[in-house]
């Protein structure tokens, strides 16, 4: 049972990680092809992006994750 959840850690972990770079790696493109943003604002909105989306993503895909690993050991 412990190496179940150790899993499934693991795994939302990295997806909910790669959910918010992948957000905070738009915004960041997004402002640099726009243009006219200076620097601290094109970064500190990245990471304010990144930071939300983790808060956000963490227990969705946490959930999801226990949901999917239960019914795969229950079917």
């Amino acid at each position: 049972m412990e190496q179940l959840e150790r899993e499934v850690a693991i795994r939302s972990a990295a997806t909910y990680a790669g959910i918010s770079l992948a957000a905070a790696l738009a915004v960041f493109i997004a402002a640099t092809l726009k243009g006219g943003y200076a620097d601290v604002a094109r970064f500190g909105g990245a990471i304010w992006v990144f930071m939300l989306m983790m808060i956000v993503t963490m227990p969705v895909v946490t959930s999801w994750f226990k949901k999917r690993y239960r019914q795969r050991r229950t079917g």
